[in-house]
Order: C-alpha cells, then structure tokens, then sequence
C-alpha cells in the first residue's frame, strides 16, 4: 500500500512517501504554505500525484501525551485533506520527530539554510517510517 506523510508546520509542511509495498519511507519535499486552505489543496494533489492510498498525518502531542492547539489543527487540517482529496487519513504521534530529523541531518552534515530547508521533509519520512513499522 502506498502511504505518504505530512509534518505540518506554520510556514513549512514536510512530505513523504512510501514504496509501493510500504515498506520504506523517504522525503519528498517540503511546501512553504502559511495558508491553510491553499495548504490542504497542495498536499491533496501531491496524494493523488503520488497515487497515495492512506496520508498519515503528524499529530504534535504535548509531552505529557495531551493535546494542544497544533494537535487540534493538525486534526482539522487532516479531515479537510480526506474531504478534498478522498483519501483516508491517519493519526500518527509525532513526538521527537523534529529532534530526531536534526540528529540525522547533523549526522549528514547538513547545516544553515540546507538544514532549514530538508528538516520538516526528513520528520515526515519518520512519522511515515513509524506508522509503517506499526502495520507490521
């Protein structure tokens, strides 16, 4: 099943992808939307672009595991994505992703504007990475 993912941020939303047998996750790109209508329509082209049958969407808990304002639009912002697009979404906790996604970029080398650039897209292919792992 091909999956993709979707790291939202206020200015930058990381996307990724799975294989066709979802088994491996990498980085697509990243959309710099502030928009969250303009938003939604973007990423529900990319799904269908990408032939995506599930789009698993990041949900930032606070670290105690509740809910915030980010994790109230990030459900928002999923069910207009399903809406638009008819593409089902999932929920995926998204704690740690960005620390992490910053621990593989330094691992890489990568730093400055680069880094700014690739790190919502690298966090998406974790949470995608995650969620495929838990199907299994």
């Amino acid at each position: 099943m091909k999956a993709m993912s979707v790291d939202l941020g206020h200015v930058r939303t990381g996307i990724a992808v799975s294989d066709s047998m979802g088994m491996l996750a990498s980085s697509l790109c990243v959309i710099e939307e502030r928009d969250d209508e303009r938003l939604v329509e973007k990423i529900s082209q990319i799904a269908k672009e990408q032939k995506a049958q599930i789009i698993v969407v990041g949900l930032p808990k606070n670290m105690d595991g509740s809910e915030g304002e980010s994790a109230q639009r990030a459900r928002q912002i999923a069910s207009q994505i399903t809406e638009k697009s008819s593409i089902p979404t999932h929920m995926q906790d998204e704690r740690g992703t960005t620390i992490t996604a910053h621990a593989y970029l330094s691992s890489s080398e990568v730093y400055g504007k680069k880094r700014k650039k690739k790190v919502d897209a690298v966090a998406a292919s974790i949470i995608l990475q995650d969620y495929l792992d838990s199907q299994r």
